[in-house]
């Protein structure tokens, strides 16, 4: 519904056909067998198009699913571990633990405490420091460690890996790589 009395008007080219009276705009629409679709209503005088409008809801659409179709959703995953876990164990769900930060997604690391573990939570703690530990170059830890009373939990967040980051990790120093031969002997290395 067009309240102006007159309107910028543009064919379906995009193409400026100039300030029209509202109901010849209309006219020319319905001559043409388009809608006349009101694009900028906060300009003086407000801008409308003539257009398929039906065309162009889908075709919106369209874009829209292609943009959400090529995100990557970010997932939180949760491990649970127990303060006297085997080794075997731990292995294991470090497997899992590796293989989430590896997708890019985050993972929450919970201790769970029972009985009289309960009363000593830096036995957790020290689970999701040596969980920490053997992760430092996979992941990060997001905020600090929250106590509750039945467990202690981390969120960790993979290390962004690539851009800037993948330049600093290889720096232009070291030794050359001569093509076929291996690593290019230095000066004082060529003697031995």
């Amino acid at each position: 519904m067009i309240q102006a009395r007159e309107i910028r008007v543009l064919d379906e080219d995009k193409k400026p056909l100039g300030v029209l009276p509202t109901a010849q705009a209309f006219q020319m629409a319905r001559e043409r067998g388009l809608d006349l679709v009101e694009i900028a209503p906060t300009a003086q005088p407000p801008v409308c198009r003539i257009m398929d409008y039906g065309k162009f809801l889908y075709e919106q659409h369209k874009k829209d699913h292609e943009a959400k179709k090529h995100q990557k959703q970010i997932q939180i995953k949760e491990i649970k571990f127990r303060p006297k876990i085997s080794v075997h164990d731990y292995d294991f769900k470090m497997k899992h633990v590796k293989r989430f930060l590896g997708e890019g997604n985050k993972v929450k690391i919970t201790v769970m405490l029972r009985g009289r573990e309960r009363q000593k939570p830096e036995l957790g703690l020290q689970i999701l420091d040596r969980v920490m530990a053997d992760l430092k170059d996979l992941a990060t830890q997001d905020g600090s460690a929250r106590k509750q009373d039945w467990a202690v939990s981390a969120l960790l967040v993979p290390v962004k890996s690539g851009g800037k980051d993948a330049k600093a990790k290889n720096p232009q120093g070291g030794e050359k790589e001569v093509q076929g031969h291996g690593p290019e002997k230095g000066p004082a290395q060529q003697g031995q």
